[in-house]
């Protein structure tokens, strides 16, 4: 939903206010990519991963009981996380995720398109919603 024009006019004055009171942290932020953050995140995350798979080993060459499972837990939920972690802003990077990447709410085709303009397919739950209320419309 894009900004009303009184709230276009409040975030300029912000920003404008921002700039004036501290000029070198307003142009860090100008000057941040949030693809290079979700870059770096990803690499952790492979280390995480790798750190976890570690551990799930060292787990299993102990051999002592407690031990073991105790490793073998920690590891696989180390693993998980860090996959989860890094799917999830791959997804961002590749711009199926909620704000990087992502067009503009007013542009209506994608770029080298040449003007045409697909309609907006629904998320998984609003056709699942969709279907439900067909189910129970279409009942007598």
């Amino acid at each position: 939903m894009p900004l009303s024009e009184n709230e276009q006019r409040l975030l300029e004055q912000i920003e404008r206010a921002l700039v004036e009171d501290d000029p070198k942290f307003a142009s860090t932020v100008r000057s941040t990519n949030p693809r290079t953050y979700l870059l770096r995140r990803v690499r952790r995350s492979g280390v995480l991963f790798a750190l976890g798979l570690v551990v799930l080993v060292v787990g299993v060459v102990l051999n002592q009981v407690p031990l073991t499972v105790i490793l073998g837990i920690l590891g696989f939920l180390m693993m998980l996380f860090a996959a989860l972690r890094g799917a999830a802003d791959l997804r961002r990077i590749s711009g199926r995720g909620n704000d990087v990447g992502r067009r503009p709410h007013g542009s209506k085709s994608r770029p080298g398109s040449g003007g045409r303009s697909r309609p907006a397919r629904a998320s998984f739950m609003e056709r699942v919603e969709e279907r439900w209320r067909r189910r129970w419309e279409d009942r007598p």
